[in-house]
């Protein structure tokens, strides 16, 4: 792997660490700034469905964005800046205004997350363009450690914060985020010189195979958020106190981090769509154990596997973004990944908003989810050239 991507993929790992780090920040805080803007508590889950319909949107607009700078003018990293400067001025300003009222707190937040998806596929794009095809795996891998991390310390920070003044932690969130931000154009300069030989195939546009990506990402990341965030806590509670849970929900983003580095080349060997039809169908028989087990012990690895496995389906999902917008459009396959995640966010933003122990009373869902795409996945792989 050569020296630029490398920098450039740790870089990305930065970026998206504190970037996700705003957004726990943003979902620890919202009850209580909703409440100074005059929201009422049961409008908070329609302000976070409103937040994922935009990085829906957004998502996909901005990898269709990415792929046209880079064609026609050359950088991108001035635009991100740019876009990423203003989105942590909204976000910095959220708990100072949010007494201002609710029209000033919602205005606030949808240009906060519109401009934040500058953020999201665009920096990940550059990966698919301009480093070597068979280090786009450990690339992806790298870049997502910084999601992980940021998963594992969401637990500790909702303690460390909770009772505390939300003005500190969004201005130290806001100014570091901006202030790494403001390297993404020299670390894209390096990272363009060592361009490498255009793709033999031309980016055709969004085909069959697209459509089925997007179908699979959807339901793999749907999976992972019935489990995760609706059934991991109840699950622990079986066998550990309440108080716990902190220490324990953490274990799921060890494994995510582990699976980084381990799955890179079976991904980068097999392809991105049967490395993740492999990695669901593992995931699927870890969420079985996770359901079935007798003890925390036998929990506690059940989760361990399931956050790999759902660790080797997204950094998977890169290869085969990277793999089927070769040419011109890994903008597009990288920004409908983001936004299938999105959506998949939304679903259970909704299904918590219905009946909070919806999880509970579907507790084989994820299974199925991971089950089937896995198979389906897999079958592609195999038709695929």
């Amino acid at each position: 792997m050569d020296k630029p991507s490398h920098r450039f993929g740790w870089y990305l790992a930065l970026v998206q660490l504190l970037f996700t780090l705003c957004w726990t920040v943003y979902a620890i805080y919202l009850p209580q700034l909703a409440a100074s803007a005059g929201i009422p508590a049961s409008a908070v889950p329609l302000v976070l469905m409103l937040d994922q319909i935009v990085f829906t949107a957004c998502d996909f607009a901005t990898g269709i964005a990415a792929d046209r700078i880079t064609r026609g003018l050359g950088l991108l990293g001035p635009y991100v800046t740019a876009a990423t400067v203003l989105s942590c001025l909204a976000f910095l300003a959220l708990p100072f205004l949010a007494d201002a009222g609710a029209a000033t707190f919602l205005g606030l937040t949808l240009l906060w997350t519109t401009t934040s998806s500058a953020l999201r596929a665009p920096p990940l794009t550059l990966l698919g363009k301009y480093a070597a095809r068979p280090a786009h795996a450990s690339l992806a891998g790298i870049a997502l450690l910084g999601y992980g991390f940021a998963g594992a310390l969401a637990p500790y920070l909702a303690l460390l914060l909770r009772e505390r003044d939300p003005r500190l932690p969004f201005t130290l969130a806001s100014l570091s985020l901006a202030l790494a931000t403001l390297g993404m154009i020299a670390a894209e300069r390096d990272l363009k010189a060592k361009e490498t030989a255009p793709p033999r195939t031309v980016f055709g546009g969004l085909d069959r195979r697209a459509a089925s990506f997007a179908l699979g990402v959807l339901v793999l990341a749907a999976g992972y958020q019935i489990h995760f965030a609706l059934q991991s806590a109840a699950l622990f509670r079986r066998f550990a106190p309440p108080t716990e849970l902190p220490w324990l929900m953490p274990i799921f983003w060890v494994g995510f981090n582990v699976a980084m580095v381990a799955a890179g080349p079976l991904a980068r060997r097999l392809g991105g769509t049967t490395a993740m039809g492999g990695a669901a169908l593992i995931g699927a028989l870890a969420l079985v154990v996770a359901h079935m087990a007798p003890g925390l012990g036998a929990l506690t690895m059940a989760e361990f596997f399931a956050g790999g496995a759902w660790g080797a389906m997204l950094m998977s999902a890169f290869v085969e973004a990277f793999a089927a917008g070769a040419g011109g459009g890994e903008g597009r396959l990288t920004g409908i990944l983001f936004s299938a995640l999105a959506a998949a966010t939304l679903g259970r933003v909704i299904m918590a908003a219905v009946d909070p122990g919806l999880g509970a009373t579907l507790p084989w869902l994820a299974v199925l989810l991971w089950a089937t795409a896995g198979a389906a996945l897999l079958a592609a792989g195999r038709r695929a050239p």
